[in-house]
Order: C-alpha cells, then sequence, then structure tokens
C-alpha cells in the first residue's frame, strides 16, 4: 500500500485528530486520498490513510489500465501463484492485541461504536482458505462482532466450523496492495482470491504464516485471532446507500496477537464514500458483463455511483436484433442479486457520462414498449425501501428501435 500511496496525489493533513468522529469529519469532506494523523483510543498517535481508491480512475492506475478497459482487466489474468516466505516487513513488532490502541474510528454519531473498515479478513479451515472484507464493530480491547452475510465464504466457513464445536482461524490484514484489497471484495471461487490477485499483479502474492496457521499478505497491520460461536449485537452502521443497516447479532471475533510494521499506516475505508462504493461495487461489473454476454454482444458494463456503485448497472451492449436489449436487462438483473434497475444502451452512448445516459432514456425509451418490471424479486437489505429483503427490478431497454434514420445524431 505505502508503494501504491507514493504514486498517486494524496493530500497530507495537518494536526492529530481524535477517532471519535473528527478523523472521520475531515475524510468526508476531503473525498480525495488523504493521510492524517489520528489518535489512538488509548494514546499514541497514529498515520491513517483513507480515499485511497476515491475514484474509478485512480483505480484504473492500480490496475494499469483506462478506465474504458477496466471491465477486461478485472476479467483478464490467470494462472497466478502464491509462495510462502518466512519473514515479513509485517513482523517488525509484534505485541498482545489491544483494538484501543488503534485509531480505528467511529465514522458517525449513531454508529454502534468504532468499526474496522479497511481490513481484509483472512480465514482458513480444514485446508480451504478465504479472503474477503468484512466490517467489525469494536466490543473492547479484544474483541469485535463481525458481520457475515450467508451464503458467503466466510459465514460457510464460520457455520462448518461451528457445527464441528470448533473456532475459525483469522487473521485481519490492514493496509494491504491493491490488487489484494480489490481481489478480497470480488466475487471468485472459494479460494482463489489470492490467485486473482496475482493474475492481476503478474507476479506472485507472498504471504506468510501466523502462529494459527493463517497465511496472510504483507500488509501495515495483521491481528490475529479467531471467530467464535458466540454473538453479540452489532449495529447501527452507516452502509453503502449512506443509510443505516439494521441492528443484528452477529458473530464475535477474538484477537490476540498484534503485528506491524514500523511507523505503520491504517487504511480507513469510510463508509458510502466513493472508495466504500468503488470496493464494493466495480467487482460486480465483469459478472453481469459474463452474464450478459450469453444472451447479447455486450461491450461494457458500468456500476453507477448514483445508484450507490450497487443498485443501478448501465449496460452497452451492440444490438443485433430486437429484443437483444430486454434479453441483456434481464442476464444483468439475474447476475447480481441486489441490482435494481438496469439501463440497456447502445456503442454510441457514453456510459461513463451519465446525462448521455439519460439522453438515450429520454429520446429511445417509451414506457409501455421498453420498460418492465420484474415484483417481489431477492434484491438488498441495505436499499431502505426494500420490503424484508424483496424488490422490484426495472429494466430499461434504452436501445435504438427499427426506424434508425430517426436516432441518428446531428454533431454539424
Amino acid at each position: 500500500m505505502r508503494d501504491f500511496l507514493q504514486s498517486i496525489d494524496v493530500r497530507e493533513v495537518e494536526g492529530e485528530y481524535s477517532p471519535m468522529l473528527e478523523a472521520s469529519k475531515v475524510i468526508r469532506e476531503l473525498n480525495v486520498p488523504c493521510l492524517l494523523k489520528v489518535r489512538g483510543w488509548d494514546g499514541g498517535v497514529w498515520k491513517v490513510a483513507s480515499n485511497i481508491f476515491s475514484s474509478r480512475e485512480i483505480l484504473c492506475r492500480a490496475l494499469g489500465c483506462r478506465k474504458e478497459n477496466l471491465i477486461k482487466r478485472l476479467m483478464g489474468g490467470g494462472g497466478g501463484s502464491v509462495k510462502v516466505v518466512k519473514d515479513s516487513p509485517t513482523l517488525e513488532f509484534e505485541k498482545d492485541a489491544n483494538l484501543r490502541e488503534l485509531p480505528i474510528l467511529q465514522h458517525f454519531k449513531e454508529d454502534g461504536g468504532p468499526y474496522i473498515t479497511g481490513g481484509v479478513l483472512f480465514s482458513e479451515y480444514e485446508g480451504v482458505q478465504n479472503a474477503s472484507v468484512h466490517r467489525i464493530q469494536v466490543l473492547d480491547t479484544k474483541r469485535g462482532a463481525v458481520r457475515l452475510v450467508a451464503p458467503r465464504h466466510t459465514y460457510l466457513l464460520h457455520s462448518k466450523a461451528v457445527e464441528n464445536g470448533d473456532d475459525l482461524p483469522v487473521a485481519l490484514a490492514i493496509g494491504v496492495e491493491p490488487v489484494v484489497l480489490l481481489s478480497a471484495c470480488t466475487r471468485v471461487e472459494l479460494g482463489m482470491e489470492l490467485l486473482y490477485a496475482s493474475s492481476l499483479k503478474g507476479k506472485p502474492i507472498e504471504v506468510f504464516e501466523c502462529s494459527n496457521g493463517v497465511k496472510v499478505p504483507h500488509a501495515e497491520f495483521v491481528l490475529e485471532g479467531h471467530i467464535s460461536s458466540e454473538r453479540e449485537k452489532e449495529g447501527p452502521f452507516v452502509d453503502i446507500t449512506g443509510t443505516y443497516d439494521k441492528v443484528r447479532h452477529e458473530p464475535v471475533i477474538y484477537f490476540e496477537k498484534m503485528y506491524h510494521r514500523s511507523d505503520p499506516i491504517y487504511h480507513a475505508i469510510m463508509p458510502s464514500s466513493s472508495e466504500h462504493k468503488i470496493l464494493m461495487g466495480i467487482p460486480y461489473e465483469p459478472i453481469i458483463y459474463r452474464a450478459v454476454s450469453e444472451v447479447a454482444d455486450v461491450v461494457n458494463v458500468v456500476m453507477s455511483e448514483g445508484g450507490c456503485c450497487y443498485l443501478h448497472a448501465i449496460v452497452q451492449i451492440r444490438k443485433k436484433t430486437e429484443g437483444d436489449g430486454k434479453n441483456a436487462a434481464l442476464a444483468a438483473l439475474g447476475a447480481h442479486g441486489s441490482l435494481k434497475h438496469v439501463v440497456v444502451v447502445d456503442e454510441d452512448i457514453d456510459v461513463f457520462d451519465i446525462n448521455d445516459v439519460e439522453y438515450a432514456i429520454a429520446t429511445r425509451v417509451q414506457a409501455d414498449r421498453d420498460v418492465f418490471i420484474v415484483k417481489g424479486a431477492r434484491g438488498s437489505s441495505l436499499d431502505p425501501s426494500s420490503v424484508d429483503g424483496t424488490s422490484a427490478k426495472v429494466g430499461i431497454d434504452a436501445t435504438k428501435k427499427n426506424n434508425l434514420d430517426a436516432y441518428k445524431r446531428v454533431k454539424e
């Protein structure tokens, strides 16, 4: 992560800030990559980085591509590998875990407490490994409540461990390199996250083994522990829509050891920020692309920022026959269960310009012909308008219809 921060324009903020709301307010107001000093809850001052991936362009810089080619970059690669090493700069300091020592932020007044948001949780059980990102609410010096979503991989591994009367060994890596963070946010097959990261990087990902057997890549911090069968109240928490997610009872994660680099940098992802939306939403673009490619000649897929990069998608196709637009919309809705509205457009529409997409809707759509609604489908619990997790889905075919001459855009 340090190397990447040096390659982008990072705003270094003067002064020291409290982890209780003050630092978060500065981060939100800046909304650009920033580095500031934040006090730990029990004293000490730490460097905190945030808004690292505050734009699609910055993410593309990390992957070495242009935004027009991002989706193919995310779909490319293959043949990745992992290299186990004995030493790591992460191991420069080892101590007993103490969450109150760290600059873990409380982001909003009504939050359930301070939350770890920028860590990658590595877990391993019966030879199966996984890496994913979870919010973790701090309960005390060594415990947190970790949000596990069914039926995602960490949830499944934890459920299996609990069924066998075991805890799930984990290690939380904070401040990892960009390809590792992005891979942990991507829906790949169980245990494939680091191989995917390696394929994006073009070289092996180095990992070292913690004392509990879990292997992690180099990071600024690593917290070693386990997820138990115990549950505690988790929430409220402001999620991707900028609204509060409901309070649940989630598994308790225990941390025993902490490792960190010299002068480490803590990565805090601001809830509902551009960084949160980009990391949570853009990994769905290649998933939707693959699904649409089965029914239409797809060009690109963009999760729009106005839709929180999660609930709205724009799908661009090369239309071959009437009906391609509706088929593409149906495929997109099926590929991402939380998707709520999808607009399908032609090649001449700039999918990165929401005004151009709106132009397509304005000039190429008749609602009774080109709009369809699917009622009572599974949606996102993060959508405050959903009812018990169900939602109406809308597909809009904003492609040109039969009389092509009528759609000619005059530019000269």
